[in-house]
């Protein structure tokens, strides 16, 4: 059962700049969402936004991150607790009131209006007429690689084109921020891996804040600078792209970003600086990450493409297993190994096609990884 103790109302614009960490563009403090009363769909969020920085909110449908999203927007309120904006609490104020840019997965652009008339809807609310306006329209049209098609309308324009449009009216005004929720979705994949890196450039050139929401991992990894995986309504890890992938905090981040081994283990001691832990049969494996008391249950993760097979291209692996090919699955440049391995486990290995060319399902093999590739997990 959640608290049920409201923030107090007050009026717009009453409260003054509360002071927050320097290069801090937003902050949530305490944030809790609710819509019934009972079940809290955002819980105790506390996050600090980098001015300039491309954050991803990124988890799988009904994790909180799009709730977060339209209640920086002003689309929803908090039940509980503090939203701040350039130390400017906005909880409370309409989305007209923040100075915050939006664009949507469906672009939302008026079917009526020209591709310039769409762009220029923003300033046309701020009271930018006339040249001014026009110049403005110009130069975000330009910044999206869609000058020349002004007196287009949307329904001429494919969807990428769209999408571009959408970006350039959230631009056009200059906001402080821009949200993005699953801009790209309805694109095809080449077309939506190509923006994928547009708009980051945009973003990089223009030093921007951008606060992204995806479900789609490899978009995250590609885009951000740092990436909050959300999970029931908290944030469950907040790290930079690499961090992310290699130093998973738990079995659900290990196991929502890319591929992963997850597997039962017992830690059973140190060595060398390693943890030592015990797999099903009996195998030793050295691991990094936490360790735990003796004889305790853990998780042990490992990346499929960190897991090699012992053809000496790997010296000074810690690591030695034996495993039965059960499935191969050719994948171009890769291969896709699915190996029976410590005494029952089904692993998952990916290895170049130039060395698991001549391996066939049944094939008994040795395969190899490093310590610092095995990761343990706690919760």
């Amino acid at each position: 059962m959640m608290n049920t103790m409201t923030l107090e109302r007050r009026r717009l614009g009453d409260e003054p700049p509360i002071r927050t960490a320097a290069g801090t563009m937003v902050v949530f403090e305490g944030v809790q969402k609710t819509y019934d009363g009972r079940t809290l769909v955002v819980e105790d969020l506390n996050l600090a936004v980098r001015r300039g920085e491309f954050l991803t909110m990124l988890g799988p449908s009904g994790s909180g991150k799009t709730t977060t999203l339209m209640m920086l927007g002003g689309f929803e309120q908090p039940t509980n607790g503090r939203i701040l904006l350039e130390g400017q609490a906005v909880e409370r104020l309409p989305p007209e009131r923040r100075d915050i840019g939006f664009v949507f997965q469906n672009y939302a652009l008026f079917p009526h209006m020209t591709v310039s008339e769409n762009v220029g809807f923003p300033l046309r609310y701020r009271g930018v007429k006339g040249a001014a306006a026009g110049r403005r329209i110009e130069e975000a049209l330009a910044m999206v690689k869609l000058g020349g098609l002004g007196e287009r309308r949307p329904a001429q324009l494919s969807g990428g084109q769209q999408q571009r449009v959408a970006l350039a009216r959230a631009m056009v005004f200059n906001p402080k921020l821009i949200l993005m929720d699953e801009p790209l979705g309805a694109l095809d994949k080449q077309l939506r891996e190509h923006m994928q890196i547009e708009i980051k450039q945009i973003q990089q050139r223009l030093g921007i804040t951008m606060v992204y929401v995806t479900h789609d991992q490899s978009e995250a990894l590609t885009m951000s600078d740092r990436i909050a995986v959300f999970h029931e309504g908290r944030i469950q890890q907040l790290s930079d792209p690499v961090t992310l992938y290699d130093q998973p905090e738990n079995r659900f981040v290990a196991g929502f970003i890319g591929d992963n081994n997850t597997l039962a283990c017992e830690f059973i001691g140190t060595e060398n600086g390693f943890g030592v832990v015990r797999m099903k049969d009996g195998t030793r494996l050295l691991t990094t990450g936490p360790a735990g008391q003796s004889n305790t249950s853990l998780t042990v993760s490992l990346r499929p493409e960190r897991l090699g097979l012992d053809t000496g291209n790997r010296q000074g692996a810690e690591n030695r297993l034996q495993a039965r090919v059960v499935e191969t699955t050719f994948l171009g440049d890769r291969i896709r190994l699915t190996l029976e391995a410590f005494g029952g486990e089904y692993v998952v290995a990916s290895v170049p096609a130039a060395e698991g060319a001549s391996i066939v399902p049944g094939s008994s093999i040795d395969m190899v990884c490093f310590a610092a590739d095995c990761r343990t997990l706690t919760r």
